[in-house]
């Protein structure tokens, strides 16, 4: 008789991967006020072939290659040494600082929507520790409950704006057609809204915000313990994702200018205000306007839920490898066929979260996108540098034309890391600059590294730690 497999299974790990990086079309309404629509449609159609394509391809192969628990930190760690593992860990782990405390922030921001009493004054910081306390909870159940609870939140989430896509697209394009002339002119009409200029233009914003809708690939790799047939699965989950993320924020986007809803109205929350606009202000607005709320409560609840999952991980590894203090490798019992779940690690990871809430939004993605460029950068090294440390090493699935593509496909992410550190100079974190902020993090990465070095047993762990 068949075990029971409790890992998991290829759809699972494409639900929490879409969650890592997107939980549907929530966080793009800032890009239409910054460039309106024309233009942030064509952010979110290019900004995927320059940035997601070659990330996830990256993530693919790396992930195969080396499933192990830790993930990107242990690629780097074997190809560049134990401080340049280190230093990946740092970056990531400091950047999961900022990039979860936005995640309660749009559940409180959707909550408040619906019911403003129940988010006002500090009764927002308890709902937003509130769902760092649920999502706590759900990951010490295990990583196989994390990924099929992201399948359930993709569909509750996503249903409304199935709805609202198809309102959009027959109210701009058939509810007042009366035949093929005019429903030519609409057509031309809807083009028309999609060019509309905005009244303060701001494509450095703009980008910033695509890149951090549409970054975190990598975030899945350090649950490859817990992943059924990894080296198979990974590259597929990844580029199912990619498309499942550019489909999602690009059709209901679409469908929302087409129907002539001007980008002016959109800032964070503002789909609710879509869905009343589309299908007016009677039963069936409200109903959608309601479900949409539903949707964006679940969104940041199902994105740190998933992310908790991932960032976990790193320093349960890091302890492993004597970097970390070694009660972070307490987990539970193993069960057959199940990695244990590294609940002390968990349980930290929640905690300083929490400590991070209150920050604004801006803020957070300038600092995250920095701290996340360094880190993923590095990991776009290792690509290269294990292509030619290790050319004997088996890759079930490798990015296609050689060490040249391998190179190459780092080098549209690097660019548009270094647009977003241009973009950041303008904001700040309390008297600095957010990228001197973010560059004093990551400065602290080395300190670090000497300190765990120090704290750490006399036999260091070898670079390349075997696959479990």
């Amino acid at each position: 008789m068949r075990k029971p497999n409790s890992k998991m299974r290829l759809l699972p790990l494409v639900a929490a991967t879409y969650f890592m990086v997107a939980g549907g079309p929530y966080g793009l309404e800032d890009i239409l006020g910054d460039v309106g629509y024309g233009r942030a449609l064509l952010l979110l159609l290019l900004i995927p072939l320059v940035w997601s394509l070659p990330t996830a391809l990256m993530v693919g192969e790396l992930a195969a290659a080396l499933p192990q628990e830790g993930g990107y930190y242990c690629w780097v760690r074997r190809a560049l040494g134990p401080f340049w593992g280190f230093q990946e860990a740092w970056l990531s782990l400091t950047a999961s600082v900022f990039d979860m405390a936005i995640y309660p922030v749009i559940f409180v921001l959707y909550l408040s929507r619906v019911a403003p009493n129940l988010t006002s004054g500090s009764r927002a910081t308890l709902w937003e520790l509130a769902v760092v306390l649920a999502c706590a909870a759900w990951n010490l159940r295990g990583a196989k409950s994390v990924g099929e609870g992201s399948i359930g939140f993709f569909t509750v989430l996503l249903a409304p704006f199935v709805v609202l896509i198809a309102a959009g697209l027959w109210k701009g394009l058939f509810a007042h057609a009366t035949g093929i002339l005019s429903l030519t002119d609409h057509l031309r009409n809807s083009l028309t809204l999609l060019r509309a200029p905005v009244a303060a233009p701001s494509l450095a914003g703009a980008v910033s915000i695509a890149l951090w809708n549409y970054m975190g690939w990598d975030n899945a790799s350090t649950v490859a313990q817990e992943v059924e047939s990894p080296q198979r699965n990974y590259p597929r989950a990844m580029l199912i994702s990619a498309a499942l993320v550019a489909a999602t924020y690009i059709v209901p986007l679409a469908a929302v200018g087409i129907s002539g809803v001007p980008a002016s109205q959109f800032t964070t929350g503002a789909w609710t205000d879509a869905a009343r606009s589309i299908l007016g202000p009677g039963h069936l607005g409200t109903i959608l306007a309601l479900a949409v709320v539903f949707g964006g409560m679940l969104s940041g609840a199902g994105m740190f839920n998933a992310l908790m999952l991932s960032y976990a991980r790193v320093p349960y590894a890091l302890a492993q490898d004597g970097l970390l203090p070694r009660f972070l490798t307490r987990a539970s019992s193993a069960r057959p066929n199940r990695a244990p779940v590294p609940w002390a690690s968990v349980l930290l990871c929640a905690a300083a979260w929490a400590l991070a809430l209150g920050l604004s939004f801006e803020r957070l993605i300038s600092i995250d996108l920095v701290l996340y460029g360094a880190s993923l950068l590095l990991e776009f090294v290792a690509l290269v540098v294990l292509r030619l440390r290790e050319p004997a090493l088996a890759r079930p699935f490798r990015i296609p034309g050689g060490l040249t593509a391998a190179v190459l496909a780092g080098v549209g992410p690097a660019l548009l890391i270094a647009f977003a550190l241009v973009a950041a100079h303008s904001q700040r974190v309390g008297p600095l600059p957010a990228l001197a902020f973010a560059a004093l993090v990551a400065a602290l990465g080395p300190l670090a590294f000497g300190l765990a070095r120090r704290a750490s047993s006399p036999k260091f762990p070898p670079p390349n730690r075997p696959a479990r």
